[in-house]
């Protein structure tokens, strides 16, 4: 049975710079990348990328995520210098305009860059197993850090994308990394689970991890985690929203069903959801959180996640 968390049990953010509005936060993502799955290239300039970053603080974004490297399946790793020529000078230029802004790395090399930089919080796709240094960079700085489900790099995550039971081991595989994060000094009031929609996961159980995202939160006795909910754009909304002869929808015109992906996900108690275009990602968890106002003033209403 999974265990409902009341609002006084979420993860302390004191200390840490980020907003807790009391409605699900909004994620912009700043791909500064020649080949990202839904914008390479748009970006990919550093004074192109610090002024969309600002954009997006503009349109309603409560953090801005930086990344460098591409993770949409099949493409292949850049070395850490190029990496960081990539993020240095757009994380910098953000945090010293105020902005909050998280780094989208897999490296601790790259990491340490950007909490020095005045980045506030580590998004790791691999959840802390493509660099082993990574969760003992994080457990220095204090910073959150965010494990995501990872079965491997994008060159072959397709081919692992093989389950019986997506949520009960998908939950498993996160129970097993954060309690490996914390054993490395992660304070486990600063960590945040991604379900790692995408990534090795094929578009059934991205489904069924979105409806699922309280026990996808309830990692038994590690503890329960705030959930951070990635869906913009990817494959599977434009899988969904194909045409009459079965090609897919163009990423960029997913953003309607990411927005309705969003609602969804924040009424559900997600604790952010990352994505493209913001304001109308914006307004989407303001509704959400009307609704789970009204949905607590009736008796069993539902708590948080």
């Amino acid at each position: 049975m999974v265990h409902e968390m009341v609002p006084s049990d979420r993860p302390s953010q004191a200390g840490t710079g980020l907003p807790d509005p009391g409605r699900c936060l909004v994620m912009g993502v700043v791909n500064v990348t020649p080949d990202s799955f839904s914008d390479g290239g748009a970006w990919y300039g550093a004074d192109d990328a610090i002024r969309h970053g600002l954009d997006l603080v503009a349109g309603g974004a409560d953090i801005v995520d930086v990344g460098g490297e591409s993770t949409r399946p099949g493409a292949q790793r850049i070395s850490a210098a190029e990496e960081l020529r990539r993020v240095g000078p757009v994380i910098s230029a953000l945090a010293a305009a105020g902005v909050r802004v998280s780094v989208d790395t897999m490296r601790a090399e790259v990491a340490e860059f950007a909490v020095q930089a005045g980045a506030r919080l580590v998004n790791d796709v691999s959840g802390g197993l493509a660099d082993p240094a990574m969760p003992r960079l994080v457990a220095k700085a204090r910073v959150p850090y965010v494990v995501m489900h990872w079965r491997g790099h994008s060159h072959d995550m397709d081919s692992r994308a093989v389950y019986q039971d997506v949520v009960a081991e998908v939950r498993d595989e996160l129970r097993r990394r954060v309690e490996t994060v914390v054993a490395e000094g992660v304070d486990p009031s600063l960590v945040i689970v991604d379900p790692g929609l995408g990534f090795a996961k094929r578009p059934e159980h991205n489904w069924r991890l979105l409806t699922r995202l309280r026990a996808v939160a309830d990692l038994g006795a590690a503890g329960v985690f705030p959930v951070l909910v990635g869906a913009s754009r990817k494959r599977f909304l434009g899988k969904l929203l194909a045409a009459a002869d079965g090609s897919p929808r163009p990423f960029s015109a997913c953003d309607d069903a990411t927005v309705a992906v969003t609602a969804l996900a924040a009424a559900e108690g997600a604790w952010c959801v990352r994505v493209h275009k913001v304001p109308a990602n914006a307004d989407a968890v303001r509704v959400a959180a009307a609704w789970r106002q009204a949905d607590r003033g009736r008796e069993g209403g539902h708590g948080d996640i």
